[in-house]
């Protein structure tokens, strides 16, 4: 009996017969149904809606239930014998698929197609489906805080109530199929036949994620069982790592867990053991966020204080080989106990391409660490599923005959043996290319082609991002998500499908948390995804949960913005000024100190003597310029004499004027 917590972007669920086939439901909105024994791909629905209306919640048809009924009658239906009857009712696997929207669809996975389509009983997300056990009813719950009960034989809703005061997350069907378990927050066991709330429990903090009975019977064997009192079931909450167990009571005071066990992080796939008789341990595994798978055997007998831990701890990682001594860990994607109860079938890698392994149970270890190596078991899956033309065994005397003109025969070559190696398959003395180098050349070619208006081609780059987004690559969202080039990011953007918009925003989210280079890179992808997928991000019901924590990391930069503006201001004046009277320094330091200095003792003397020479030089001169001036006196007047006729002065007077 398998509950399933959906993960991050992906919804999968066991088939009740001996976990024959796993279905998955990724982010892209595809359901797929692999066979575990083979872990080949059985079928693939792909609904009109997958993008808008994508699955939220998985549930398979309970075996010997009724088939309902199929939209198109192809005449008239004869009798079929018992042998028929019986094959198809063992092959009778429908699933039944909530949607976003509100509606829930009913896939036959022995006609792969869709069978029948329920609407109108929901208005918004469906959060879990559930079938009864013994009728061919169905119950479903949503957002809209309301449960409904369907008749799958007419598709029409049977009965609906209101099942909380905010939304229903979570349902369990009793063994008896008497009683309803439903959670929100608090849970609530509701009577079928009244629709009234039979018991309360406390709940969880968060929303319950999860519910499933742990016993059919009720462990004190004294009173007589009423089909619900005594019994056990657990249940898991979001981004809680307790499960807490609860038991029905006679008396109404009980409300609270009466045990609980503990996991490293928020449970996403539970599955385990129910106990029949009161001796027999409860075996529960649990996945987890994280990847980890823990696995926990405990007997219900009452109440206990303390939380339980795992008794054995599962992870899964790569050899790390081919050039990469580092062992990358693979996340567990789901895990559900055999009909032998002592092995385990594990689901692992990504949920495009998952490996579905059967692994026995050893509890004797505490912590087990499983070695796979992903990328050659997916090479020889996909070898396999490739080949499927088989060559006959021809021996040298067989005589083969092969259509043509007549006398005319062609040679049949014989296989070659078992060591012999065809040319074009690898040598083994040779190591294949990494998943890195081909990676570099397939970036070394996306550089190279151009497209005809000079941009470059950016289709394998959104290829490379969602790829990256599906199976939480660091190093292909580094590569991608490094690049500068505006016409590339906006072109990127634009061409990844809408499915991977959500994703991308969480993984720049996280990483505009850490470097601030990093950090301004991611701006211009969040400027891209809002220009480009606004009114895609419009029409999302949850964009504010989903956008939440992105808005309060902008908010509180923006708020730190005009401080750190201020200190920057500050700084690069006192930086400036620092650095301006440092150069003041360099030069006038530069300037003031002389080379040499040479003293003499007689400077002072032959300075005075100096001086004195100068004095009378400038004396000297000075007398010179007077006879000059007295010398140009005199030929002016006599030039003045001469022209008024005093020339004939007498020498002895002219010298008495001199």
């Amino acid at each position: 009996m398998a509950a399933a917590a959906a993960p991050v972007g992906a919804v999968c669920s066991f088939s009740p017969r001996d976990c024959r086939f796993f279905a998955i439901s990724g982010s892209d909105g595809r359901l797929r149904v692999w066979e575990t024994a083979s872990s080949r791909l059985q079928h693939e629905y792909v609904p009109s809606a997958h993008l808008s209306a994508a699955c939220t919640c998985l549930a398979w048809a309970p075996p010997g239930g009724r088939q309902p009924p199929s939209k198109v009658q192809d005449g008239p239906q004869r009798k079929k014998r018992k042998s028929e009857v019986a094959e198809v009712d063992r092959q009778l696997d429908i699933l039944a698929v909530g949607t976003a929207v509100g509606s829930i669809l009913l896939y036959s996975t022995v006609k792969g197609e869709l069978q029948s389509k329920l609407d109108g009983g929901h208005d918004s997300r469906v959060n879990c489906v559930r079938w009864h056990q013994d009728t061919c009813c169905l119950y479903s719950c949503s957002e809209d805080k309301h449960i409904v009960e369907w008749n799958t034989q007419t598709c029409k809703v049977k009965c609906k109530w209101k099942g909380d005061n905010s939304s229903v997350t979570s349902l369990c069907i009793s063994p008896d199929g008497k009683m309803l378990l439903s959670a929100g927050r608090t849970i609530k066991l509701w009577d079928l036949e009244t629709k009234e709330v039979y018991r309360h429990f406390t709940g969880h903090a968060t929303s319950v994620s999860s519910l499933t009975f742990t016993t059919v019977k009720a462990m004190n064997e004294n009173k007589p069982f009423d089909g619900i009192t005594g019994l056990y079931f657990l249940s898991g909450a979001i981004h809680d790592r307790l499960l807490s167990v609860w038991q029905v009571r006679s008396d109404r005071k009980e409300k609270n867990a009466v045990m609980s066990f503990t996991v490293t992080d928020e449970p996403i796939f539970i599955d385990l053991t129910v106990s029949e008789v009161k001796e027999e341990p409860v075996k529960l595994a649990v996945v987890c966020r994280d990847g980890q798978l823990h696995l926990f055997e405990h007997i219900l007998n009452g109440y206990c204080k303390k939380p339980l831990t795992s008794n054995c701890t599962i992870q899964i990682a790569t050899p790390g080989n081919d050039g990469d001594s580092t062992p990358k860990p693979v996340p567990i994607l789901a895990a559900a106990f055999c009909s032998d109860k002592q092995s385990l079938l594990l689901v692992y890698g990504n949920t495009l391409q998952p490996i579905i392994e059967k692994v026995s149970l050893n509890t004797m270890e505490s912590h087990i660490c499983l070695i796979r190596d992903i990328q050659k078991v997916l090479s020889l899956k996909t070898d396999v599923a490739l080949t499927k033309v088989k060559t006959p065994v021809v021996n040298s005397d067989a005589k083969v005959l092969v259509p043509g003109i007549p006398g005319h025969s062609t040679a049949v070559k014989t296989p070659a043996s078992g060591k012999e190696k065809k040319k074009n398959k690898r040598k083994p003395g040779e190591t294949g290319e990494s998943i890195e180098e081909r990676l570099e050349a397939l970036d070394i070619d996306v550089s190279k082609v151009k497209t005809p208006g000079g941009l470059p081609q950016t289709d394998s780059f959104a290829v490379l991002l969602v790829q990256g987004l599906e199976s939480n690559d660091a190093e292909i969202l580094n590569r991608v998500l490094n690049t500068r080039k505006d016409n590339v990011i906006k072109n990127t953007v634009s061409r990844m499908p809408m499915h991977a918009v959500i994703p991308l925003l969480h993984e720049l989210t996280k990483r505009l948390q850490g470097n601030p280079y990093s950090a301004s890179l991611m701006v211009r992808w969040l400027k891209s995804v809002f220009t480009i997928h606004a009114s895609y991000l419009s029409t999302l019901p949850d964009l504010i949960p989903q956008l939440g924590m992105l808005y309060q990391l902008m908010e509180s930069r923006v708020k730190t913005l005009q401080k750190l503006s201020r200190l920057h201001g500050r700084l690069f004046i006192l930086v400036t000024q620092v650095a301006a009277s440092e150069a003041v320094q360099d030069v006038s330091e530069m300037n003031q100190t002389a080379k040499l200095v040479y003293e003499d003792e007689s400077s002072e003397e032959e300075g005075s003597d100096d001086e004195m020479i100068a004095d009378k030089e400038s004396d000297e001169n000075w007398d010179e310029d007077e006879e000059k001036e007295e010398q140009s006196d005199e030929q002016d007047m006599t030039v003045e004499k001469e022209i008024n006729g005093d020339s004939d002065l007498e020498p002895e007077n002219e010298s008495e004027e001199e």
